[in-house]
């Protein structure tokens, strides 16, 4: 007896129930031609995860009421074909066009078979960590959901279905198996980090040795805001061990093929390869900037292009995502920039054939300073000047960006937001933090990387290589360096990731050899640059904790670590 699953591993949009409800049929009418039994979308795919206070939304729970039914109605006649939807359900204390109470929904989903809905799950383990927020909009549900597929010979296959966090806890697979289930079936919406698909293969590969049971794992794709699902569905059997992957960062139709073999299963699929860390990153950047972009309606993009690494790697990051025809660069230079980076930054904008104009700020520059003269009067020139250079390049690139519609995409790094290093209204103005959560160390690993690889055709060897060599400075005085105002970097982002990203306090990184003056520096910076942080555009994330949904303090404090 054998039977095929597939996963429908697509980019849905939060918000569109109709846009999603079409590609889920057309998914489903080809998976149908294709002889697949079991069809699985991703967590909430009706309406796009996370649809945060949306889901309080009378209308918006309706909306995805009515585009469940459309896909029920729309495969009715794909016959025998068995169809997992995510979506939001009204809980027994909810009904249509009222109110949207905390306590109304479940995180559900319905396995709909020729125009009916044969089973309805609700997701039990809510997570309410890092990025999610789910127990602020849905009750767990209780019990197991196990329903029956017919193998081509006519018999049934018992699948167990759980939605995503379901399976890092014991009992909800247990539960399942216990009902019946052959074969575990995890619709999911897990945001990515670096290294997280390894953990979730680990992870689920606990959950089959427990259970004895093969799995199949149904993952989204896609950017939406701040975060990035990065797809990569998989396949376990019994054993734990791994019997088929798609591909990362790709919409997939990924199908398996079971086959009965004695007391077990026989599974058949594709294995994509194991890739790098770097590699990872640079498609999960690309991913959220083509999303954020596409989703959201803009032309294009445009970037301040210094001549420094950040702005290098931003610019061969959306060039990536977006072609070299929807992204614009400005060189805008002061008194203070040296001859090597525009040379540099023409340079780069030639290798990736963008448009690149100049404009120099000394005029402007000059300006404001005679405006304020009186007002500074026998004051010294001191970090006032450096940001004022920095806020002219902000308004001169906003003004491009309102002019033309293309988005200002910021260069800032992990390093600079954790510190403050950067200009309220200045290098911080503009929509999109594209490497908001990279670190300056990996900044660099991730420039040479690109050197070494060109995984969209759009040119090798982008990024000169005297901007990855030369020492980081913000130019905006004379023979500046970050490190007159900074530890070292890889120092500076040792301490950033135990303290800021693992929660270590300072006597511990100092007790692991750290200088107190460095440890103690940087913790009052981050401490001190909260203010900044909460007007920054939102950005990318790409770690376990980024500025952002995952670190929530307050500005006000007396507290002292």
């Amino acid at each position: 007896m054998s039977f095929s699953v597939s996963v429908a591993q697509l980019d849905f949009v939060v918000g569109d129930m109709a846009g999603n409800a079409r590609r889920i049929v057309e998914a489903a009418t080809a998976a149908h031609a294709r002889g697949v039994r079991l069809l699985l979308t991703p967590e909430l795919a009706i309406c796009g995860y996370a649809a945060e206070d949306l889901y309080l939304r009378p209308a918006f729970i309706d909306a995805c009421d009515d585009a469940l039914k459309s896909v029920a109605a729309a495969t009715a006649q794909l016959k025998g074909l068995h169809i997992v939807v995510g979506h939001p359900a009204r809980t027994g204390n909810g009904a249509r066009g009222r109110s949207v109470a905390v306590a109304s929904l479940h995180n559900a989903a319905s396995v709909l078979c020729e125009g009916r809905v044969v089973a309805t799950y609700a997701k039990r383990e809510l997570p309410n960590y890092q990025v999610f927020d789910e127990r602020r909009y849905f009750v767990p549900g209780q019990g197991a959901c196990v329903f029956d597929v017919p193998g081509a010979d006519g018999q049934p296959v018992r699948v167990g279905l759980l939605i995503c966090e379901d399976a890092w806890f014991d009992a909800p697979a247990a539960d399942a198996r216990a009902a019946g289930a052959e074969l575990l079936a995890v619709i999911n919406a897990s945001p990515f980090h670096a290294g997280k698909g390894g953990e979730r293969e680990a992870t689920m590969r606990e959950r089959v040795r427990a259970t004895g049971l093969p799995l199949v794992y149904a993952h989204l794709v896609g950017g939406q805001d701040e975060i990035v699902f990065e797809g990569r569905s998989f396949v376990l059997d019994a054993a734990g061990e791994l019997a088929g992957r798609a591909r990362s960062f790709e919409e997939a139709e990924f199908d398996a093929r079971f086959e009965r073999a004695g007391d077990g299963w026989r599974i058949e699929a594709s294995i994509d390869r194991e890739h790098s860390a770097e590699a990872d990153l640079w498609h999960a950047l690309v991913l959220g900037v083509r999303d954020y972009i596409g989703k959201n309606g803009f032309p294009g993009a445009i970037l301040g292009l210094s001549g420094g690494i950040d702005s290098a790697l931003v610019l061969a990051i959306a060039v990536d995502a977006l072609g070299k025809d929807r992204v614009r660069t400005v060189m805008m230079p002061s008194p203070y920039t040296a001859d090597i980076s525009w040379i540099d930054a023409r340079d780069m904008a030639a290798r990736l054939g963008v448009r690149y104009d100049e404009i120099a700020i000394a005029p402007e520059f000059e300006a404001f300073k005679a405006s304020l003269a009186p007002l500074f009067e026998g004051r010294a020139e001191d970090t006032t000047e450096e940001n004022l250079q920095a806020r002219i390049r902000g308004t001169l690139l906003m003004a491009l960006s309102n002019k033309f519609g293309s988005i200002v995409l910021t260069t800032g790094n992990k390093s600079e937001m954790a510190t403050g290093y950067c200009t309220l209204y200045g290098d911080m103005a503009g929509g999109f933090a594209v490497i908001k959560d990279v670190a300056k160390t990996t900044v660099f690993k991730l420039a040479r990387w690109r050197n070494a690889h060109d995984p969209y055709g759009t040119g090798a060897n982008p990024i000169p290589e005297r901007i990855i060599t030369r020492p980081p400075s913000a130019e905006l005085r004379p023979d500046q360096t970050d490190q007159d105002s900074l530890p070292e970097y890889p120092v500076l982002d040792a301490i950033i990731e135990r303290y800021m990203e693992n929660d270590q306090s300072p006597e511990t990184l100092i007790a692991e050899g750290f200088a107190r003056a460095d440890v103690e520096k940087v913790v009052r910076l981050i401490r001190i640059n909260e203010y900044k942080r909460r007007q920054a555009p939102v950005g990318i994330r790409v770690t376990h904790r980024s500025f952002g949904k995952d670190w929530r303090y307050p500005i006000t404090s007396k507290y002292r670590a």
